[in-house]
């Protein structure tokens, strides 16, 4: 009796064995992770006696949580029920086993979550939850109903005033159809939204911090500058001006700071819990660090891997994005700031358009689409110019890009760790891999990526997503399209990350 007990506690699906395990919070173990169904049974110096349905070797390499990716737009630019096939492969090329969908609905979420959901199964490699934007005043009572969907988290996009204010909604699933709308986010309805979402326990309100009248008063301005220019003759070659860095002088820092304060402050009235969206600069940075030493309420602080790497000297239209892409003292700053524990996670952004999309007819600065691909190359990025060039410690990149993301969105323990009962989303990287990246072997719907031809040191070499093998050294196994499951968000504890 004693040894049939001892064989079933010692047997499992799926043994990783010679692990050097990345444990956030705690260290880098070498062991062997047992996995059965789906979860982790046990980490074990030893496996003697153990039986299994399959091992695999990973000769010390490093196995890290799997990442959560709590940014990315995917079902704008093609319907869900096929942007979920394309961009969830694409995550999962990159090591990442669930993706946070940033979803625009302009019409009632109680007549169209359903849809989406729907349209939703089947589909993904990957697990997936939403974050559901809050666009008009009439959606803002549908805040309860959408927290009982599983649905925790809520987007307020301050960048949309009374003009320059044309988004895209995500498409209606089953219809390949672009729905551009005028919104206008009034501070009345930021402060309702606080006011809703801090009545439900745990819920989080993602800002896009940038004023909108200081942005749009800017971008008249020198577009009319521009015309006036015209009409006094064609501009010379040589003179022509960097986009990014008109871009960046039409949406200067400034604006980010002004949103913040306003935010911070309404915050406080509530208590509510703000999720800083893609800060890419010192001052926005600094900015949200000084709030937050006023106290009142949480504000968490995501950056996105385009700012570490890339400033306003790409000088490439590709690289238009809101907030714009800085300078290089900002992505020195932003270093820093990873570094020192002031930044709590890591999203992509991702945004699945095609080049043609996204450069326009007009090939310019103020009609080309703002955003880019990134889900599939975050981790090699990090690995490459944080790992590699900075020295940055991986147990701080697993908290970056895992841990910290399932603590505020209420994932944790389920997922953002390596511990028993946890889900077994893992990721094993290979330090010494140096690959040239192209939009080939990144999988996503995009034809393009702002590192196109860059070699980076450092991949994903195997994404294992709830103790199946999604991804092997770069090729995803298609018999596991449909695996994903939505998550629905759970009790998060919200001062996690300042442990």
């Amino acid at each position: 009796m004693g040894n049939k007990n001892n064989n079933y506690n010692n047997s499992c699906d799926l043994l990783i064995k010679n692990a050097n395990v990345v444990i956030p919070k705690i260290g880098i173990i070498k062991c062997n992770i047992l996995i059965d169904d789906g979860k982790i049974k046990q980490l074990s110096k030893s496996i003697d006696n153990v039986s299994y349905s399959r091992s695999i070797d990973v000769n010390e390499k490093y196995v890290l949580p799997g990442l959560i990716d709590p940014h990315v737009h995917y079902g704008v630019f093609s319907p869900i029920e096929v942007a979920s096939e394309t961009e969830s492969r694409s995550a999962a090329v990159g090591g990442v086993t669930t993706i946070m969908r940033m979803l625009r609905v302009y019409e009632s979420y109680t007549q169209e979550i359903s849809k989406h959901l729907s349209a939703s199964v089947g589909n993904h490699f990957i697990d997936y939850a939403i974050h559901a934007s809050i666009l008009n005043p009439s959606q803002i009572s549908e805040i309860p109903y959408l927290y009982d969907q599983g649905i925790h988290s809520f987007k307020l996009y301050m960048n949309l005033g009374s003009t320059d204010n044309r988004i895209l909604m995500d498409m209606n699933p089953l219809e390949n159809l672009h729905l551009p709308k005028n919104v206008h986010i009034t501070d009345e309805l930021c402060s309702k939204v606080l006011a809703s979402s801090s009545n439900l326990k745990n819920a989080v309100v993602l800002v896009h911090a940038e004023d909108n009248e200081t942005c749009a008063k800017l971008i008249e301005e020198k577009k009319e500058l521009e015309s006036a220019k015209k009409k006094i003759g064609p501009e010379k070659e040589n003179s022509k001006e960097n986009p990014l860095i008109k871009w960046s002088e039409c949406r200067p820092t400034t604006s980010e700071c002004i949103a913040i304060k306003k935010i911070m402050n309404m915050g406080r009235q509530y208590g509510a819990n703000l999720y800083f969206v893609h800060i890419g600069s010192n001052d926005a940075l600094d900015t949200i660090l000084y709030e937050k030493q006023i106290g009142g309420c949480n504000a968490y602080v995501e950056t996105c891997p385009h700012y570490l790497t890339h400033s306003v000297e790409y000088d490439n239209l590709r690289g238009k994005v809101v907030p714009p892409l800085r300078t290089k003292n900002d992505v020195a700053s932003l270093w820093n700031a990873i570094k020192n524990g002031l930044i709590d996670t890591i999203g992509t952004d991702h945004v699945a358009n095609t080049l043609n999309l996204k450069l326009g007819d007009r090939n310019d600065i103020w009609t080309s689409l703002a955003g880019f691909p990134g889900v599939a190359t975050m981790l090699p990025v990090l690995l490459h110019y944080g790992v590699i060039m900075r020295e940055l410690s991986l147990v701080r990149l697993a908290e970056l890009t895992s841990y910290n993301t399932s603590k505020i969105f209420g994932l944790y323990p389920k997922k953002g760790t390596i511990q028993k009962g946890s889900d077994a989303d893992l990721v094993v990287i290979d330090l010494d891999l140096r690959k040239k990246v192209t939009p080939e072997i990144l999988y996503s719907s995009s034809d393009y990526t702002i590192y196109d031809g860059y070699e980076l040191q450092g991949w994903p070499i195997l994404t294992i997503s709830r103790g199946t093998i999604i991804m092997e050294n770069g090729i995803v196994y298609e018999e596991n399209k449909g695996r994903g499951k939505f998550v629905k968000l759970g009790p998060s504890n919200n001062n996690s990350n300042s442990d």
